[in-house]
């Protein structure tokens, strides 16, 4: 079994004394293992760094098995990224939420929304969009297109923690201390200020831990409160 694709690096741990194991976020493929004999020495140490984008082929005798990578750069972004705390502490995070997925299921959406963050200035729109979409693709999506209560598709203002629906103004006004605040850039195009950005993380991140993290036995991503924090500052 053989194949050769471009990937996003999202993680490397040793393996062996001279080796390691990557992965990676393939297009066409999605979340990808293999073994880099020899990925320890100096020579590849560059290479081998998480948000760097690479050609890989993989190589197994079953379709099954780990498999062994060779990698050759394509895209060299670490030396940017230690440059710059924001964009390091981004890129960690999308890597983060990368490792949540399927292995071996393509999120080629994913990928390329994943790419275009760690490529330009840190958006923390951009970034609470991802993590909605992340959402989406789990199979925990959110319905923030119409009031659970009552069918409106305007003014929608607030989310049903539980459900994931969006409650118009009218409807939310008897409950909105147990409701959560949905910006208005989620659910329309527009500018989001420090305050929206914040309120869609709160609504990514209450999600992520009902679902995902909490369900998985995971903490948030270490980073994350970080660089909420630094994306909504005025």
């Amino acid at each position: 079994m053989e194949w050769t694709g471009e990937a996003l690096l999202i993680g490397v741990r040793r393996h062996g004394e001279t080796s390691v194991i990557a992965e990676a976020m393939v297009a066409g493929r999605g979340r990808y293992s293999g073994l880099i004999r020899g990925g320890r020495s100096p020579k590849l140490s560059a290479t081998l760094q998480p948000g760097n984008t690479v050609q890989l082929t993989w190589r197994a005798r079953l379709e099954d098995h780990l498999g062994t990578f060779i990698v050759e750069l394509l895209q060299a972004r670490a030396a940017s990224l230690i440059a710059d705390r924001k964009r390091l502490y981004l890129s960690q995070l999308v890597c983060e939420h990368l490792h949540l997925l399927p292995e071996r299921d393509p999120h080629d959406r994913l990928l390329g929304m994943a790419l275009s963050l760690i490529d330009h200035d840190p958006d923390g729109a951009a970034l609470a969009r991802f993590e909605l979409t992340l959402l989406d693709e789990l199979g925990f999506g959110l319905d923030l297109d119409t009031c659970a209560a009552t069918g409106a598709t305007e003014d929608l203002t607030h989310v049903s923690p539980k459900s994931g629906r969006a409650v118009s103004r009218a409807a939310a006004e008897p409950y909105k201390d147990r409701l959560l605040p949905l910006p208005s850039f989620l659910a329309a195009r527009g500018n989001a200020s420090p305050d929206d950005i914040g309120n869609a993380f709160r609504l990514t991140g209450h999600f992520l831990d009902l679902h995902i993290w909490r369900p998985r036995q995971l903490d948030p991503p270490p980073t994350r409160e970080a660089l909420i924090e630094m994306l909504t500052r005025v």
